[in-house]
């Protein structure tokens, strides 16, 4: 077999392949063994009508066309390992030449892994927020904290913002009661703002018996988006009490015997938060910085195909879990049709690039994954699925994704490399520490910047499932 490489842009190249009539013996022998088993003819066992018979009763063209399709394949997958090339996708095949007993010749168009020249990146510097908590920041911690644990009893008064009231609705459109418009028994917080608009100044001032009208715009259910009449009756009104912040306090909500001990533990872990941030920042940074450095040609149908597949899972999943479709989503976003999709296509090229510069650096600093490191991922990945470990590893196996997988933590392991290199200050002029590895390679499936790197842990990173050939 002889082939060669034309290269028809960065992204794309034509091999044009030569098979000598013998080297499709093997392919011969099994469409004619494949034909034997799908036919009769009279005189003959199935299974041992010679090959002349087949070939007068059912055309040498037939079986040709089978040992073809057969051996495309093979000597298609030999030409791209001579060539030494990282196809993506599907090729697109034509057959040029077919001579019985002689050659078979065809060419064969495909999408490759552009060559990339991996840029200086010691001198890459960003600044990141620096790590400061205020006594306000902790007073809010422990307030959130105290909320939890706020009793609530009945009272017999109007009822008053921060107060829980017990209410039925009945919403009426065109002067219908609606089929799903109707609610008994809804505990509503005043001044929360999570049920309809209005309901705040309508129950406000009504004790338990009271009864107002009010309208709203419905927020969803059946007739979503329209003006309704709303009826609420209140049938209790209960005050929300906070326990008072001492020791006591302390004790029943921690583990800590006094309410400075239950504060230090919250400045402490705020700032781990808050370091935690620091270090994605840091990577989101870097990784821009890293892009803008670096020349990545990106496959036009590639970018199609993400495009395509982002915009599929965030309507037939996300939003659909929310009962939105696209054009709701444009209107709650404030955004056209137009601006929606230069978005998509902006960070499907971001990611695109990601990836490809990430695993180039991947090869280049020959970074390898261990067992240990997979097995973490999993159990995070497990985790922010809301999958038991096991059965996240049972479907990673079953759907063929461990590839994904071991690709997700090399490329989190070389963007570490290039954090690591990098300069890094906060925003008071301090130079930044990232020195625990460990953190930075595993936030980098936090960034947006890494999401077509391994947003195939959101499944929607088909970059790396598409590069199979």
């Amino acid at each position: 077999m002889k082939s060669a490489v034309e290269t028809l842009n960065p992204t794309r190249v034509r091999l044009t392949v030569e098979v000598p009539f013998e080297e499709l013996k093997d392919s011969l022998d099994a469409a004619y063994k494949k034909i034997n088993q799908q036919v009769t003819v009279k005189g003959f066992r199935q299974g041992k009508i010679p090959a002349r018979v087949i070939d007068q009763r059912f055309g040498r063209g037939a079986v040709l066309e089978e040992a073809v399709n057969d051996a495309l394949p093979k000597f298609y997958t030999e030409a791209v390992n001579e060539g030494e090339l990282n196809p993506l996708g599907q090729p697109e095949v034509d057959i040029t030449e077919l001579k019985d007993g002689e050659l078979l010749a065809f060419t064969a168009e495909v999408d490759i892994r552009p060559a990339i020249e991996i840029p200086d990146y010691s001198g890459i510097e960003v600044t990141v927020d620096a790590v400061e908590v205020s006594d306000d920041d902790v007073d809010k911690s422990v307030e959130q904290l105290r909320e939890r644990f706020a009793t609530t009893s009945p009272v017999e008064r109007a009822a008053a913002e921060g107060d829980i009231v017990v209410v039925d609705l009945e919403a009426k459109v065109d002067g219908e009661v609606l089929e799903d418009g109707v609610a008994q028994g809804v505990d509503y917080t005043i001044g929360s703002g999570q049920l309809l608009d209005g309901i705040d100044e309508a129950v406000t001032g009504l004790e338990a018996g009271g009864s107002a009208t009010f309208t709203s715009e419905l927020k969803g259910g059946s007739a979503e988006g329209k003006e309704a009449e709303v009826k609420v009756d209140v049938t209790a009104v209960k005050s929300r009490e906070l326990p008072a912040l001492d020791d006591d306090f302390a004790q029943l909500a921690s583990e800590f015997d006094t309410l400075e001990e239950l504060r230090a533990d919250s400045r402490k872990r705020l700032e781990q938060m808050k370091k935690y941030d620091q270090a994605t920042q840091a990577q989101e940074k870097v990784l821009d910085e890293l892009l803008g450095l670096a020349e990545v040609p990106i496959p036009e149908k590639l970018l199609a195909d993400e495009i395509e597949t982002r915009k599929h899972n965030l309507v037939n999943h996300q939003l659909g879990q929310m009962g939105l479709d696209l054009a709701k989503y444009l209107e709650i976003q404030g955004k056209t049709e137009e601006e929606f999709d230069a978005e998509t296509k902006e960070q499907a090229e971001k990611g695109i690039k990601t990836q490809f510069i990430l695993d180039e650096l991947v090869n280049k600093e020959k970074l390898s994954v261990g067992q240990e490191e997979l097995t973490e991922h999993l159990m995070r990945r497990a985790q922010s699925s809301g999958m038991s470990p096991d059965q996240f590893a049972q479907a990673v196996v079953e759907g063929g994704q461990v590839p994904m997988l071991v690709g997700e933590v090399a490329r989190g392991k070389a963007l570490a490399v290039v954090v690591e290199a990098a300069t890094v200050k906060d925003s008071n002029g301090e130079t930044v520490d990232l020195d625990d590895e460990d953190e930075t390679a595993e936030t980098v499936e936090g960034t947006e910047g890494a999401d077509a790197a391994d947003e195939a842990a959101e499944t929607d990173a088909p970059a790396e499932a598409k590069s199979e050939g």
